[in-house]
């Protein structure tokens, strides 16, 4: 096709050619050239002065990035403009460059639509146009240009959906969409498109599964579908694209096993990267078969069992990555693998970090390549010593070892591999001294030894690690005082530590001190200190008010003494300031970010006054003096103290004996008086099997939900881990927390525990520990045959009594919220995955991520409220007010409500499909009743009619009646939430009684 089309083309050029010929030359020599100066006259910005030659002093064919056909009468072939920070837009005039083989545009500032104008072009052979921000779709008439080998788009922001007419260009062997805006799914029409070798669909919003006609792409060798929301497994048919070279597609939710013979259905493959998805099974030894494999990445998924030995047969392997998986076998012999990987002598990268790998670290692993750059072994269950021979990796880059069962002491040939840039040797069980060779180190940026047994002095030599950023050394039993050359590092930025037994430091003036090192104000870079649980002595510092960019100070727990400077109050970035459980004194400033009291921690400071009224502080006061100005005597002082002591102690009897009082009272309250249960990270780690997925019990917005046993009580537990990359994650952590402080109710999801700090990356960790709920959600309930996992899950149903009963909890959680607490709270979530139900089906209200606290009694909050704190909530469930800006409201709850109570009795979600412009499910109700009861209500309950009889419908037409009150439109029309709980308490009674004169209330 592509030669038929180029000979009638020249044929009809041929035909009027005759008529033409004494002008032709000209006439289409000032076409291009008016169609280059139009080019031009649309570019906005030239940096590199690229278009100063396009001048008339020049023929246009030595215009640079021009080149022209010396056998057609110098026509323009090539426009090549790549890479030189051109801003504007492509005009239509490129229409014009008739014989223009050749765009290559990538990698400048373009914008606007790709002209459609391009699809003139029939000589047409590549265009390359990525790494631009061109806008709208891609031209469909670019099946016009039947010549076109190569596309290359990625990298713009085009929309709309991948044309299906792509397929219909017969030549195109490369086809690179990625990182665009397109929607829906991939056309299988592209797997008509036989010629092709490369396609780029990277990073699209694609969904839904991989077309299987992709797998008739017989001349496919590079494939990269990452980066989308694919499902599925990977087409069968793929293993049949024997000439694949690279196959990506990380990131995406596909799932499956590998088949085990992939080595030799696709032998020639060299990128395999299957990252960030759910495949689970063995990793195929198969693998070794593909001789040329040079990447490996399998991270983030649930690949199990042993790692194969066989890819030490590998010789062009260089990154292997399988971190963040459940590898191991639990036979103590898992990293047996190293010792035949020593055979690769290209390695540069291996990943083995976050799972269960069991057993020695191996001798073998200071023999792994020369080349190697990222070591990771981290979080798992590694035991032995750090080989003594780790200093030949001299071109590591990074080594993480942290959070693994080692022993023994760290070795000084580490101070060989110079060109060490992060360092995680965290919680383990090393001991001895921090070797001085770590000051050879001088590119580490980023060094962790926490949580060790680590003892000794910090040797003065980290000094000469002069771009190191972040260094922690906490929980150690490190002793002695901090070397000057520490803290004058200049790009530190974050010092950890706390909880040794540092007791002094080396001033400026190279006196041995027990202050906190004055120095630190030379770091100017410093964000971070922790220097908490030490024993150092003297002030706090004036000088740390120079470090601008602090945003968390932490000094709790050590002997300082003196006043707070002031001048702290004029850091604008501080966050945090604990200096609690020290002896410090005076009067607490007033200034700055004093005035925060959330920010401030001064407890355990006795001899503190004064500052905000938030703190609570005791006045400060100056010695009283009577009116000749002579001070009281200590015969007027001394029966003043002693009444002032009594009645102290008298109180404080009556109060205590008040409180045992009310604790006999009420058991309950008084167990809630004592602190949350402490669970830490490590122990959340062991609960969860290390938050695997098979314990994730569900998701969403701000995180992910887990089971897990706790290990000492046996307990079951959920956890709520807080995705805190997640806007807004951080503040859901906050309200839940405050939401659930000082509310206790039967149907309220009972809080366990809270755990905030860093896990083993050192990454924020926020959770919520809650008691488990052992039926699930109300949702699992209603919509089984969407989320089931078995068999007995799908026929699971809910009789009507039962409906009843857990419309009535989660009233009644919304009565004590509303009606009950000291201040309103508004839940604003209220949906059925966010009620749980116990062994016994009593419904539990839970996830106050979105709960408001109402500042005073009233139905909404202040009209301050910036538009990010207004409820969020999920779509169908959430009051229209909020829509239209209006603050969180207790009837907002109460509509939520009203559409879960419909839900409960219909089985309909509010955003089914067949909801759509003003029918919603509270109208599609409204115009069924009374007529269409039984055509409404889940059928799973319509059976009951026959066995019952009429009190069935009249109860489910009184409880929609009631879910039609709470959803109206406007607040003012919904009932009160005290008035639900006493109707749906009296639609109770009525059915129960199953007579016609309970029915009776009804009508």
């Amino acid at each position: 096709m592509h030669a038929t089309c180029g000979f009638v083309f020249y044929a009809i050029f041929l035909t009027y050619s005759n008529c033409f010929l004494g002008n032709a030359s000209k006439f289409n020599n000032e076409t291009d050239r008016s169609a280059l100066q139009a080019i031009k006259d649309a570019i906005s910005l030239d940096p590199n002065g690229v278009l100063n030659s396009w001048n008339n002093s020049l023929p246009y064919c030595q215009w640079q990035g021009v080149s022209c056909s010396s056998k057609h009468r110098q026509r323009v072939t090539v426009l090549d403009l790549s890479s030189q920070g051109l801003v504007g837009r492509v005009p239509a005039h490129i229409g014009n460059l008739s014989f223009l083989r050749i765009i290559l545009l990538h990698n400048n500032s373009f914008h606007g639509e790709i002209p459609p104008e391009i699809g003139k072009l029939l000589r047409l052979r590549i265009i390359w146009l990525g790494n631009n921000s061109f806008q709208g779709e891609v031209p469909r008439n670019l099946t016009s240009c039947a010549n076109l080998r190569q596309i290359n788009f990625i990298d713009n922001n085009l929309t709309g959906k991948i044309p299906d007419e792509l397929s219909l260009i017969p030549n195109l062997a490369a086809l690179g969409l990625g990182q665009n805006n397109f929607k829906g799914k991939i056309p299988p029409s592209l797997g008509n498109i036989s010629s092709l070798f490369l396609l780029s669909l990277e990073e699209v919003s694609l969904e839904g599964n991989i077309p299987k006609d992709l797998g008739r792409l017989m001349r496919m060798e590079y494939l990269a579908l990452g980066s989308n929301n694919l499902t599925g497994n990977i087409p069968s048919s793929f293993y049949n694209l024997s000439r694949l070279t690279t196959l990506s597609l990380p990131n995406n939710q596909l799932k499956g096993n590998l088949p085990a013979d992939i080595g030799f259905s696709l032998p020639n493959l060299q990128h395999l990267g299957l990252g960030m998805n759910q495949f689970t099974g063995v990793i195929p030894s198969s693998l070794s078969n593909a001789s040329q494999l040079q990447l490996i990445s399998f991270t983030d998924n649930r690949f199990s069992g042993s790692i194969p030995e066989e890819l030490g047969r590998l010789a062009n392997l260089s990154w292997i990555g399988l971190s963040g998986n459940v590898l191991g076998t639990r036979s103590g012999n898992d990293l047996s693998f190293i010792t035949y990987l020593t055979n690769c002598t290209k390695l540069e990268r291996l990943f083995v970090g976050g799972n269960l790998l069991k057993g020695p670290l191996p001798e073998a692993i200071a023999n792994l390549s020369t080349q190697m750059k990222y070591l990771s072994l981290g979080i798992n269950q590694i035991t032995g010593t750090i080989p003594r021979g780790i200093g030949n990796l001299v071109n590591l880059n990074l080594l993480d070892m942290q959070y693994l069962l080692l022993f023994g002491s760290i070795p000084t040939g580490i101070g060989n591999v110079q060109k060490l840039l992060q360092l995680y040797i965290r919680g383990n069980q090393l001991e001895g001294q921090i070797p001085p060779s770590l000051g050879n180190l001088t590119a580490l940026y980023d060094l962790q030894l926490s949580q060790n047994n680590l003892s000794g002095a910090i040797p003065p030599n980290l000094g000469y690690c002069q771009k190191l950023l972040r260094l922690d050394l906490s929980v150690n039993d490190i002793d002695g005082f901090i070397p000057a050359t520490v803290f004058g590092l200049p790009s530190i930025v974050s010092i950890n530590l706390s909880h040794n037994y540092i007791t002094g430091t080396l001033s400026p003036n190279n006196k041995m001190s027990g202050a906190v090192p004055s120095t630190l104000g030379s770091c100017l870079s410093l964000e971070t200190i922790c220097m908490n649980d030490n024993s150092f002595e003297e002030t706090i510092p004036e000088t740390l008010s120079n470090l601008r960019g602090l945003n968390e100070l932490d000094l709790s727990h050590n002997n300082l003494s003196g006043m707070i400077p002031e001048s702290l109050g004029r850091l604008p970035f501080l966050q945090i300031l604990n200096v609690s459980f020290n002896d410090l004194n005076g009067e607490v400033p007033q200034t700055g970010f004093f005035t925060n009291a959330s920010v401030i921690s001064l407890t355990g400071n006795r001899k503190l006054c004064g500052g905000i009224a938030q703190l609570k502080l005791p006045g400060c006061t100056v010695p009283h003096s009577n009116e000749r100005g002579r001070s009281l005597s200590p015969k007027v002082m001394a029966p003043l103290i002693v009444l002032a002591v009594c009645l102290v102690l008298f109180a404080g009897f009556f109060i205590l004996r008040y409180k045992r009082r009310k604790s006999a009272e009420n058991p309950a309250s008084s167990s809630l008086n004592n602190p949350f249960i402490k669970i830490s990270y490590h122990e959340l780690l062991q609960a969860t099997d290390g938050f695997s997925n098979d314990k994730l019990i569900g998701s969403g917005s701000y995180g992910s939900v887990y089971k897990g046993i706790l290990h000492e009580s046996q307990s079951p537990i959920a956890v709520k881990v807080f995705n805190l990359h997640h806007r807004g994650a951080s503040k859901s952590f906050i309200s839940e927390c405050k939401a659930l402080r000082n509310i206790r109710h039967r149907n309220l999801l009972k809080i366990i525990s809270v755990c905030a700090g860093v896990d083993y990356q050192g990454n924020d960790f926020k959770a919520v520990i809650y008691e488990f709920m052992t039926r699930g959600s109300l949702e699992s309930w209603l919509h089984p045959q969407q989320i089931a996992d078995d068999e007995h899950d799908l026929n699971r149903s809910l009789n009507l009594v039962e409906r009843l009963n857990i419309a009535i909890d989660v009233a009644s959680a919304l009565e004590y919220l509303h009606c009950h607490c000291q201040l309103p709270i508004v839940h604003g979530d209220i949906k059925p995955s966010n009620v749980l139900l116990d062994d016994d089906m009593v419904a539990h209200v839970g996830d106050f991520g979105l709960a408001k606290v109402l500042s005073k009694v009233s139905t909404s909050v202040q009209n301050d409220q910036s538009s990010s704190d207004f409820i969020k909530g999920l779509v169908g469930y959430v009051a229209p007010e909020y829509g239209m800006g209006e603050g969180a409201s207790i009837q907002g709850d109460v509509y939520s409500f009203g559409i879960l109570l419909l839900e409960i009795f219909t089985a309909r979600r509010p955003t089914d499909d067949m909801f759509q412009g003003d029918m919603n499910l509270h109208n599609f109700i409204r115009m069924s009743l009374p007529g269409r009861l039984m055509d409404i209500v889940d059928p799973k309950l319509i059976h009951e009619k026959d066995t019952i009889g009429r009190s069935v419908s009249d109860c489910l037409a009184a409880v929609l009646r009631t879910g039609l009150s709470c959803s109206m439109e406007m607040p003012k029309d919904r009932m009160e939430i005290k008035n639900v709980v006493r109707e749906l308490h009296k639609v109770k009674e009525a059915y129960e009684r199953k007579g016609n004169d309970g029915a009776e209330q009804f009508k």
